[in-house]
């Protein structure tokens, strides 16, 4: 399979559908995309994808006409109501869209529940070839590194891997000294963006995560350290929904964003 060096997170230009996400993804120079097809909470809303036929036919024929991939599917918040047997569909979708990873959250307090839950989606995602990218967020129950790294190491299953968002990082109290010793291979890819280094109240992280972002190299967050932190080469998936850019066409968010992006990271190489 062909390496994917930037991808672009669907977050970033929401509310748009997989189509438009697609358009923004070429009009940006980005490699693949990274395709919402699970609402995060019963609240969100999303176009849907899975049992679609017409739609995830016209998501193939995009991807072949723009030679985009889709790099991971996202994304499945493990709470108290999550039931594991019914995301099998969209799992399947996710991995007949090419797909290589899932991106999970856990959003349970109950820790056993949650692992069992996790336990038991890594072995329903490897049945379909996907690996699993558990993603620490600050606001959710599971929200630092360390806690997702004992979640790994509890459910030992040999798809799930660690999923690092550079502003997560730093609001949940973490820094890129936390990933140093992180086995290579629990890395595959990062989420990375640039924010304000003085953090919101509590109260703020979600509005903030959700749409108080900036591009990579817009903000004050030491980027610089954390790329050092990841192995060479390692895929970048830029989730930075820009409030600035609220009203924009999705295209155009797309090419500001892959402007931002790759100015910065010829900045940094």
């Amino acid at each position: 399979m062909p390496t994917t060096r930037l991808s672009l997170a669907h977050l970033t230009v929401m509310p748009c559908g997989p189509l438009e996400l697609l358009d923004a993804a070429a009009a940006g120079g980005f490699d693949a995309v990274g395709l919402r097809i699970v609402p995060p909470m019963p609240t969100d809303v999303i176009l849907p994808v899975t049992g679609d036929e017409a739609m995830i036919r016209a998501i193939l024929e995009r991807l072949d006409a723009t030679g985009l991939r889709v790099h991971d599917v996202e994304a499945v918040w493990l709470t108290p109501r999550t039931n594991i047997a019914a995301l099998a569909p969209a799992l399947e979708t996710g991995a007949r869209l090419g797909a290589g990873h899932l991106l999970v959250v856990g959003n349970d307090p109950d820790v056993s529940r949650c692992h069992d839950n996790f336990f038991r989606l890594c072995e329903l995602a490897r049945t379909h070839g996907l690996s699993i990218a558990l993603e620490p967020m600050s606001y959710v129950a599971l929200n630092t590194v360390g806690a997702a790294l004992a979640m790994l190491r509890e459910v030992a299953q040999p798809n799930a891997r660690l999923l690092v968002d550079a502003l997560h990082l730093w609001r949940s109290g973490g820094s890129p000294a936390d990933l140093r010793d992180i086995a290579a291979d629990l890395l595959p890819y990062m989420h990375l963006c640039d924010a304000t280094l003085a953090s919101p109240p509590p109260e703020g992280l979600r509005p903030e995560g959700r749409g108080g972002r900036f591009y990579p190299g817009e903000g004050n967050l030491p980027l610089r350290d954390f790329l050092a932190a990841f192995p060479p080469e390692t895929p970048i998936a830029i989730e930075a929904p820009c409030a600035r850019d609220i009203g924009l066409l999705a295209t155009e968010k797309g090419r500001l964003c892959g402007e931002a992006t790759r100015a910065f990271l010829e900045l940094n190489a």
